[in-house]
């Protein structure tokens, strides 16, 4: 197959906020999940303060991808250098996976920058290079960067607002059990349904190793309301992890991600839920009743996912501990 040119792109948008806090939105990958809906996950391997590895994982194309990514940090200059460890060069030949998969997505090299632009206001610009991709035009790029784009804007004009809209906690349960059993009740979500008071319907589909996307009914106990939400799951059963990122969230939520994580030790592991939230301002009331603040919807949304997280805890204890019951 002969060598196709490289998509070439270069978009700018105005964001009303200063030039530093978007470099900093920018810089802090880890908390993008939150931010950007398409991102599901991003692990941080290695940062020396300047230079960085990273893997990211994102929806896009109606399938979870996964990146290897590294990343210069200039921070004085206020650009982020970036380029893909996984991908071919720019002009390489494309190739496919799974139809229409694609094996490589998203940028392959790129620049983030940011400029002043007068009082609190700033031009965000991203320029990168990606390689073509059978049967997508420069036009897919484009549609992705925009809403990547328009997110980062949104996040960053929230700047003034974000420690009251961001909000973080765990929970947590000792399990005088094997890990293995705790985490095999936290990895079948798909029985959750009949066992955990609050879920109504569960189900899970797995089209590659680890990666789940799951669709869970759940009925609020104060208000009798069912819901339905939507998660990507990545299941790390070596590392005794599940990190997962909601893609379909009940307000007043406007993001929501987290992990379960084990802690053995001698005598069984401890198994903790962690939980990051993004409140959605503008359906407080709507939720909560006229003249309902962040500070209630921040107690609301913390009395909710405890409650939840309660009770998935203590089942995976009474699996685990059960089982070694009966094996006495």
């Amino acid at each position: 197959m002969s060598s196709q040119p490289a998509h070439r792109a270069r978009h700018t948008v105005e964001v009303a906020a200063p030039a530093g806090v978007v470099y900093g939105l920018l810089a802090d990958a880890p908390r993008w999940p939150l931010l950007l809906p398409s991102c599901v996950h991003v692990e941080r391997i290695d940062f020396d303060g300047t230079e960085e590895n990273l893997r990211l994982w994102d929806l896009g194309h109606g399938r979870v991808r996964s990146r290897l990514v590294r990343r210069v940090l200039r921070a004085g200059e206020r650009r982020i250098e970036f380029w893909r460890q996984d991908a071919p060069p720019p002009g390489a030949p494309a190739s496919g996976t799974r139809g229409d998969a694609p094996a490589f997505l998203g940028p392959a090299c790129g620049t983030w920058s940011v400029e002043p632009d007068g009082a609190g206001r700033c031009l965000l610009t991203l320029r990168q290079d990606r390689p073509p991709v059978s049967g997508q035009g420069p036009e897919t790029l484009h549609e992705e960067v925009r809403a990547e784009l328009a997110a980062l804007r949104e996040a960053a004009e929230r700047w003034d607002r974000l420690d009251e809209l961001l909000l973080s906690f765990e929970d947590s349960a000792y399990v005088a059990g094997p890990p293995e059993l705790a985490y095999d009740f936290l990895y079948r979500i798909e029985d959750w349904a009949g066992l955990v008071p609050h879920v109504e319907h569960a189900e899970a589909t797995e089209h590659q190793p680890g990666v789940q996307e799951a669709i869970v009914h759940t009925c609020a106990p104060d208000t009798g309301r069912t819901s339905v939400s939507r998660a990507v799951r990545l299941c790390f059963p070596a590392a005794g992890r599940i990190v997962h990122k909601q893609t379909a969230v009940p307000q007043p939520l406007a993001a929501h991600c987290g992990e379960w994580y084990l802690e053995p030790d001698e005598n069984g592991v401890l198994v903790v839920r962690a939980h990051q939230v993004m409140i959605e301002e503008s359906a407080v009331e709507a939720v909560l009743g006229a003249g309902a603040r962040l500070v209630d919807a921040r107690r609301h949304v913390r009395e909710q996912l405890g409650r939840s997280s309660t009770e998935i805890l203590d089942l995976a204890r009474w699996h685990a501990e059960s089982a070694v019951r009966r094996l006495r």
